[in-house]
């Protein structure tokens, strides 16, 4: 399966998080929405941001391993068409963004 997906993300703290070479980014107590897609495996991505035991890899990783931190839900589409981008500056344009993500 193929698509593009959002994680909807609660963080119920403020809190500090060290995101990879990023650095130390304030992140407000709030929700949150990441939008991915996986052109490979639709299933195997999602199941990975779900689980507890990965590898450090993608900035949203370390967002999601944050003890503050709580994936919802997940919202995707299954398609061929890439639409990450779209549905991401959408996203954004309804709402503040952290830019340096």
């Amino acid at each position: 399966m193929k698509g593009c997906y959002c994680l909807i993300i609660n963080l119920n703290k403020t809190s500090e998080i060290e995101i990879g070479k990023l650095g130390k980014i304030n992140f407000t107590k709030g929700h949150y929405v990441y939008v991915g897609s996986a052109m490979n495996s639709l299933e195997s991505r999602i199941k990975r941001h779900l689980s507890d035991d990965k590898k450090l890899h993608w900035h949203i990783d370390y967002l999601s391993k944050n003890v503050n931190c709580h994936i919802n839900e997940v919202i995707y589409n299954v398609s061929n068409e890439k639409i990450e981008c779209r549905l991401a500056q959408f996203i954004s344009n309804q709402s503040s963004s952290i830019n340096s993500m």
